[in-house]
């Protein structure tokens, strides 16, 4: 249509051609814009997944009304930030008078939680395709990005060991204890405290009662949420990796009957979830950690234990999932875990970043050599820091991010069959 208004210039030329052919242009413009269904008269809602796990795709729709007497031709634009990977955001569309259209919006995201879009923009063309009205519609939406939860590859393997632990009478440790466990014969030397006279009356034998150490206890599990935790080792941070570590330790705690709770923790309380409710304690974790994300500040140490009490008063597995790195740890953690270990079963898990251990060994040039110098006296300060810990009856799990999982979940099955909790 525009190269047909151009033939009188090329005919013809002259300045009143100039001005006839730029006047028929501005009227098919014009007509065409007039053409064209109004966005104002766009009605559209939003449906999106209540969650996704952090990699999975999914898909968000929208659903358009045209409200308008003329077709709807043009796109339209989700504006999804760019983390929610929005394969096809912009959509051509051709809707007729008073008839509705959903659009899929492919999603994968690639950040854990919350992730917003908080308008949609639609253009509409004429019959001519030579102008276009627009208006940007505000419609926010949110889809939260769960945790990936990798490791619940590692569940069935630690629930295995698990059964196999409550199968196994030597666990079953006879003597102190609060939980009943079978009625025997007297024996010299047994306390008269645990005679069963009841049971004695039946079998006219004295009978005694054997107790074993309490299995189903409580879980603490403190995530620190400060600065520490905001350090990446490889392609996630150490908080990520925590989140993973605290959501297998939970869910085999629960499976195996103990009560958990878990903290995540800086200077106040980012996140608080029990399993003492009814419900999914999975699903609430997954919901409370996915929009957590590593706070800038120092960890107040001072305060943990009273957050702990919030939780249990009574004797429990407290895990810490912080940062053995020299400095925090020396002026807060080491405290703080000495104090706790007086009262609990005190467990720190750490994430320790695999570059260390390549960079160490590592002297080809005079940069690597002092890299290598550099990481092996971080090393050798982590060391000294868990040989400390330890002194003080802290159980220390120090591993890189793909073996800090199962070897926190292991050390919770080491120590109940120890008869620790």
């Amino acid at each position: 249509m525009a190269l047909a208004a151009l033939v009188p210039i090329i005919a013809l030329p002259g300045a009143l051609t100039w001005l006839l052919c730029l006047g028929i242009l501005a009227a098919l413009l014009t007509a065409d814009l007039l053409l064209a269904a109004s966005p104002q008269k766009v009605a559209l809602q939003r449906v999106i997944p209540q969650g996704v796990r952090l990699g999975e795709p999914c898909t968000a729709t929208l659903r358009l009304a045209n409200e308008s007497p003329r077709v709807l031709r043009g796109e339209v634009k989700d504006g999804w930030q760019p983390s929610a990977g929005a394969a096809n955001a912009l959509q051509k569309v051709s809707i007729r008078p008073r008839e509705r259209a959903a659009l899929a919006v492919a999603l994968t995201p690639t950040r854990r939680g919350d992730l917003f879009t908080h308008h949609v923009t639609v253009r509409s063309y004429g019959p001519l395709g030579m102008a276009a009205r627009q208006r940007t519609i505000p419609a926010p939406g949110v889809l939260r990005v769960l945790p990936p939860f990798h490791s619940k590859r590692h569940l069935p393997s630690k629930l295995r060991k698990l059964r196999e632990l409550d199968g196994r009478a030597a666990v079953q440790i006879r003597g102190a204890g609060t939980e009943f466990d079978s009625l025997r014969d007297y024996v010299r030397g047994d306390d008269v405290r645990s005679i069963d006279w009841r049971a004695t009356a039946r079998r006219r034998d004295v009978v005694v009662r054997t107790w074993r150490p309490e299995r189903d206890r409580r879980v603490v599990i403190v995530l620190d949420t400060s600065r520490t935790s905001a350090s990446r080792i490889g392609d996630e941070t150490a908080l990520d990796t925590g989140i993973e570590a605290s959501l297998l330790l939970a869910v085999l705690a629960e499976r195996g009957g103990d009560r958990v709770g878990l903290l995540a923790y800086d200077r106040r309380v980012r996140a608080k979830v029990s399993s003492t409710g009814k419900g999914n304690m999975l699903n609430a974790m997954v919901q409370a950690l996915a929009p957590l994300e590593p706070e800038l500040i120092e960890l107040n140490t001072a305060d943990i234990a009273g957050a702990v009490r919030t939780v249990t008063a009574h004797r429990s597995l407290l895990v810490l999932v912080t940062s053995l790195d020299a400095g925090a740890a020396e002026e807060g953690l080491i405290p703080l875990a000495t104090s706790l270990a007086r009262q609990h079963v005190v467990v720190v898990a750490s994430v320790r970043d695999p570059a260390m251990d390549d960079a160490r060994l590592d002297r080809t040039s005079t940069t690597a050599a002092y890299r290598a110098a550099a990481a092996e006296h971080a090393l050798n300060r982590r060391a000294a820091i868990t040989a400390v810990l330890q002194q003080a009856g802290v159980e220390v799990v120090d591993a890189p991010p793909q073996e800090l999982p199962p070897a926190l979940a292991d050390t919770y099955i080491r120590l109940k069959a120890a008869g620790r909790l």
